[in-house]
């Protein structure tokens, strides 16, 4: 909202709510930089893939884990405005990350 164009860093994290190793509670996984005339509204998009949701496991293994993420997006870490969540059903070895 303002009154004169101007452009904004979006910012998309992650959050893996229970992992089985340590990991930090905000995880930057994407940003697009985008340019907003006076009052307007731009749709953007992010994808999340296996590679945004893998962590190396306690066996040296990248593996994506079960359980609920929540997705959050804003300016920064600390202006987050949009929160949402989802959950995977169960646990897949990422074999071909390298």
């Amino acid at each position: 909202a303002g009154h004169v164009d101007g452009d904004e860093v979006v910012q998309l994290y992650l959050r893996d709510k229970f992992s089985s190793v340590v990991l930090p509670l905000k995880q930057l996984k994407g940003f697009k930089r985008i340019h907003l005339k006076a009052g307007g509204e731009i749709p953007v998009k992010f994808t999340l893939t296996d590679r945004d949701l893998m962590l190396l496991d306690s066996f040296n293994q990248w593996i994506v884990e079960s359980g609920d993420f929540e997705v959050m997006v804003g300016a920064s870490s600390d202006d987050i405005r949009l929160k949402n969540q989802f959950s995977i059903s169960k646990n897949h070895n990422v074999s071909d990350y390298r």
